[in-house]
């Protein structure tokens, strides 16, 4: 049998585990919280999420490292493709989610929330 770490599945499912800031272990060691994943009737690895405040932090520094620079120094344009990107993610349902945008990007919360009427606005809302 291969190791936990060498294991084919667990390698496939690494990037999208990787993407959402979970964490893989051997499934020996798996929480009430966590998922196991199966492959072929055999637990093969298993994954602890991230609280929702983590995933938030773990997006902007996604959309920061995407746009290769401080989400702060974008222009206004590009922060408000990085507000619609995120309320497209459910940010703004986490606790605390606007000033945290907010302050990633180097506005205030209101100039966030003018971002979200104006896209709301956009859509006919």
């Amino acid at each position: 049998m291969t190791s936990f770490g060498d294991d084919p599945f667990v390698t496939a499912v690494k990037p999208l585990v990787d993407a959402m800031g979970g964490e893989m272990m051997p499934p020996d060691q798996a929480g009430i919280d966590d998922v196991v994943l199966a492959w072929e009737g055999e637990d093969v690895v298993a994954v602890r999420l991230p609280q929702l405040a983590d995933s938030l932090d773990h997006i902007l520094l996604a959309l920061e490292r995407k746009q290769g620079r401080p989400l702060s120094e974008l222009d206004r344009k590009a922060k408000q493709e990085v507000v619609r990107i995120l309320e497209a993610r459910g940010a703004f349902s986490v606790r605390h989610g606007v000033e945290t945008v907010a302050g990633a990007l180097g506005v205030s919360r209101f100039t966030v929330y003018n971002y979200l009427n104006r896209e709301n606005a956009a859509k006919g809302e």
